[in-house]
């Protein structure tokens, strides 16, 4: 009688995710990217798990942190969030370009006008995230959402395109930049009441984009996207 020793399943590799936000900037106590990033921190699901960390809001300095963070997490895949105060939806981002063009000061009180971010740097460079399949995914569970076209140029773009500009070298990486409104609090104090999403629909928001960007091998095509 011929036995045989029994062989274990292949584990399935566990993605490291990397979700940043910023710290509050132009005078504001409070930033939702962070406040929603930092509620995922430690969140886990079928083959993935969340590690979150706050960025300046500091042209250059915050490349330097975001880079940082990379080579201490060794993420499969990062996504950044910002705030996008005036937006209705979550807006995921499709583009970067090479420009930094600020209408306000940052917290380090730099005001770049017109600079390109990486000198000789390519004009732009995409998202790697399946984009449309997350504002899919978003608009299926009742959230409003949708493709931006444009990620603005303050640092919020300039973070998006330093992230993609390190992605190019690293190919496993899937890497973009995902914008949220105001909170209902922000949005309160201002005289001309922009819209805002309450934290726990950017948490649940992000949870959902975290697990397409996770399980899509590709992106869906169908038409989607706007100018802000």
């Amino acid at each position: 009688m011929t036995t045989t020793t029994p062989t274990s399943a292949t584990p399935t590799a566990t993605k490291t995710i990397l979700l940043t936000g910023f710290e509050p900037f132009n005078g504001a106590a409070i930033n939702p990217s962070w406040e929603a990033a930092r509620a995922l921190d430690g969140w886990s699901g079928p083959g993935f798990q969340v590690v979150a960390r706050q960025l300046p809001c500091e042209f250059g300095r915050v490349n330097v942190a975001l880079l940082e963070a990379v080579a201490a997490v060794q993420p499969d895949i990062v996504i950044a969030v910002g705030q996008a105060g005036g937006r209705p939806e979550i807006s995921v981002e499709r583009v970067a370009i090479n420009i930094d063009d600020a209408t306000i000061v940052d917290n380090a009180g730099a005001q770049p006008v017109d600079t390109a971010i990486i000198a000789g740097g390519p004009a732009a460079y995409f998202s790697t995230l399946p984009i449309k399949a997350i504002v899919r995914a978003l608009r299926l569970r009742g959230f409003p959402a949708g493709v931006s076209q444009t990620a603005g140029t303050f640092v919020c773009n300039h973070v998006f395109y330093g992230l993609m500009h390190h992605a190019v070298g690293h190919s496993a990486l899937k890497a973009g930049f995902i914008h949220v409104p105001f909170l209902p609090e922000q949005a309160a104090d201002r005289p001309e009441r922009p819209p805002s999403m309450a934290l726990k629909d950017i948490v649940d928001g992000l949870r959902i984009a975290v697990e397409v960007s996770v399980t899509a091998d590709e992106d869906v095509t169908e038409a989607g996207g706007a100018t802000h």
